[in-house]
């Protein structure tokens, strides 16, 4: 029963977090259902992988490019 209630609100979770990958809002959605998907399917977990790669690697970017324009000023 725990199973399929994690699967059902961790597909869920996924769906609203594309559409709002898609449209304005936040993608800790997309997160928190992949987390919990991740738990019975490798792909999920992969693509938890993914997502917190990329995110940390735009974080660092932004980063970056705010402390040049800090200094440029």
């Amino acid at each position: 029963m725990k199973k399929k209630l994690r699967i059902t609100v961790g597909s869920m979770l996924a769906l609203v977090g594309i559409v709002f990958f898609i449209l304005p809002g936040s993608m800790f959605v997309l997160l928190l259902g992949l987390v919990m998907l991740s738990y019975d399917f490798p792909k999920a977990r992969e693509m938890l992988r993914r997502c917190q790669n990329s995110m940390s690697k735009t974080a660092r970017r932004l980063d970056a490019f705010l402390l040049h324009r800090k200094f440029k000023n």
